[in-house]
């Protein structure tokens, strides 16, 4: 993925694995990776607003947590997908669950 140092708290970023996009999110020193992508409509969380544990949709405003994945409001319903984060000497790495 990328060295920790350049990804300080708040900092977003879409990678590709296998072919799909997938959001890291460095939120409150913890990282956090889920598809790049709103269950509702496919659209990109990527600059999605991040609070309370949350991401915010930018398109119609679905909210998912970012530890579970879970849809927290509508219109979206179905969690979106997550993946695993470690941070190993400095370096971020995502990989499947």
């Amino acid at each position: 993925m990328g060295p920790e140092a350049e990804m300080p708290e708040g900092h977003q970023t879409a990678v590709e694995m296998d072919g799909i996009s997938v959001l890291v999110v460095n939120y409150e020193g913890v990282f956090y990776a889920l598809r790049n992508n709103c269950t509702h409509q496919d659209y990109p969380l990527l600059g999605g607003e991040v609070q309370m544990g949350r991401i915010t949709c930018q398109k119609h405003g679905a909210k998912f947590e970012l530890a579970t994945g879970k849809a927290k409001s509508l219109p979206a319903v179905k969690p979106v997908r997550l993946f695993r984060t470690e941070v190993e000497d400095g370096v971020v790495y995502v990989s499947p669950l």
